[in-house]
């Protein structure tokens, strides 16, 4: 689904014009014939609809100036061009102070339209993300600030308004990176607990032998090692939300204490003589089904029912591609800020098709980095397939990029990985020999330098990493298939200073 621009002109022939341009352009148009029907449409439901407007100033009963200056009143910033046959300083002037972002004369040139289009989207594409990104910092992102064009997402969000407004306990559910935690935000931002803290643990993410303490916290001389009293993230909370993610990965006694505070808003710090009374909001997260680990008994059934009190199931971004081009704008204008690279402002059509074939098994969080990655390798206004090759040889388009682009061996696309892989297995078999410090992917040596047997830290390790690295990052995965917790994967990782080299938001 395209961008959809608001053409408010009294010429018919003017109108029909503007609308072929457009549909050349790749957007949907809608028209208007006088100022008090573009001001009907842009203050009613269909406003949301609306990324620009291409007003004309010399209208009969309402004219340009004074549709801007109802606008403005309104406080809508739908950005807008106006048009004119008269050019004048003062006229110009007249449009830009009264809330005009351009100006262009008639008869319009395409060419000189469509620069003026892609360049206030991507200002206001920017423009809404920095204004999403403080209001998250500052407790206040509401369901206006998500980036969402899709029906799916729009039941989330109406969901997450109800919800909002009670204390109900609520349960958020879906694939890793498909935006929990940003919906948690907005339900704490659009409640009356908005602007007040909001603590964020992941669960998966804790030593299972301090998970109580952070929790819950603990009294000085509570235990070896507990030199100073510490304040459990419960009551770091107090007033405002816990999110707690990936809430399946709780050991089965800490579950016993959370279904406590819940039941009895009071938490017991380890080595407290009595308990402590908290006042929070609890959002909980999950990737997983935890009925299915009720099942298996891995967690307790009495918590589960206390947690899914409002449960709101987040879709997965394969269904629901008509994000994709939302998303991408956004990410596109913030990233093509952050690296400096002003021409960049989108990308072609020929890639918006081929990232909407692309089923995104890391979801939002695979989009983004993908593009941020696209937007440093491109050296022109538009993104095109040749800056997503990973994303090209996975949907079949991989003819369509050269044999130059470079294909990272810890990308999060899982296909263009193991071809990497693959291609290294048939150089090492096509050779008489691999050396010892280039040895083919997959492979571990049993004996060091000096002839003995590696010592086990040091296979786990080498092991640890080689999983990070076939499974593109994605931790949830990585601790599948070695066979051990999340919990116990994340300990080794700082036990051998792995941390910086995993992208543990990528689980």
């Amino acid at each position: 689904m395209g961008r959809r621009i608001l053409v408010v002109d009294d010429d018919p022939v003017q109108r029909r014009l503007l609308e072929e341009a457009l549909k050349r352009f790749g957007y949907e148009s809608k028209t208007a014939e006088n100022g008090l029907e573009a001001l009907s449409i842009l203050n009613g439901p269909q406003s949301a609809r609306i990324d620009l407007v291409i007003l004309d100033l010399v209208m009969p009963e309402l004219d340009g100036i004074a549709v801007l200056q109802e606008l403005r009143k309104a406080k809508n910033g739908v950005p807008v061009i106006v048009q004119t046959a008269h050019g004048g300083i003062d006229t110009v002037v007249g449009a830009m102070r009264a809330g005009a972002q351009d100006f262009v004369v008639k008869p319009i040139s395409p060419e000189r339209l469509q620069v003026s289009i892609n360049n206030l989207l991507k200002v206001s594409a920017l423009e809404d993300e920095i204004t999403r990104i403080r209001s998250q910092s500052s407790g206040t992102l509401t369901f206006a600030n998500i980036v969402t064009r899709s029906d799916a997402m729009d039941r989330v969000l109406r969901l997450g308004e109800r919800a909002a407004a009670s204390n109900i306990p609520i349960l958020i559910e879906g694939e890793s990176g498909v935006g929990k935690e940003l919906i948690a935000r907005a339900i704490q931002g659009s409640s009356d607990r908005r602007s007040k803290p909001f603590v964020t643990v992941n669960c998966g993410a804790i030593p299972d032998h301090l998970v109580e303490s952070i929790l819950f916290g603990h009294e000085k001389g509570a235990f070896t090692g507990a030199v100073d009293k510490h304040i459990g993230k419960f009551q770091e909370a107090n007033g405002g939300t816990l999110f707690l993610d990936e809430v399946g990965e709780l050991p089965l006694d800490v579950q016993v204490k959370l279904l406590r505070a819940l039941q009895e808003g009071e938490v017991d710090p380890v080595g407290a003589r009595k308990p402590v009374k908290v006042d929070f909001r609890l959002i909980s997260a999950t990737n997983r089904r935890l009925m299915e680990q009720v099942k298996e008994g891995k967690f307790r059934e009495d918590l589960y029912y206390r947690l899914n009190v409002f449960p709101i199931w987040i879709p997965p971004l394969k269904d629901r591609l008509e994000d994709i081009p939302e998303l991408l704008r956004h990410f596109v204008a913030r990233f093509a800020a952050e690296e400096k690279k002003p021409q960049v402002s989108g990308c072609d059509a020929e890639t918006l098709n081929m990232l909407q074939r692309y089923e995104w098994p890391g979801n939002i969080r695979q989009l983004e980095n993908a593009v941020f990655r696209a937007v440093v390798l491109c050296d022109g206004a538009q993104l095109t397939v040749n800056d997503f090759p990973q994303i090209a040889q996975s949907v079949g388009m991989e003819s369509l990029v050269p044999a130059s682009a470079s294909i990272s061996p810890t990308a999060t696309n899982g296909p263009s990985v193991e071809q990497q892989q693959d291609e290294q297995f048939r150089q090492a078999e096509a050779s008489s020999g691999f050396g010892a410090d280039q040895p083919p992917f997959g492979f571990m040596r049993s004996l060091d330098d000096s002839g003995h047997t590696r010592r086990l830290e040091k296979v786990e390790e080498e092991m640890i990493r080689l999983a990070i690295t076939h499974y593109g990052g994605r931790m949830t995965e990585v601790a599948k298939r070695l066979g051990i917790g999340r919990s116990t994967l994340y300990r080794k990782l700082k036990e051998y200073g792995l941390e910086d080299n995993s992208d543990q938001s990528a689980a």
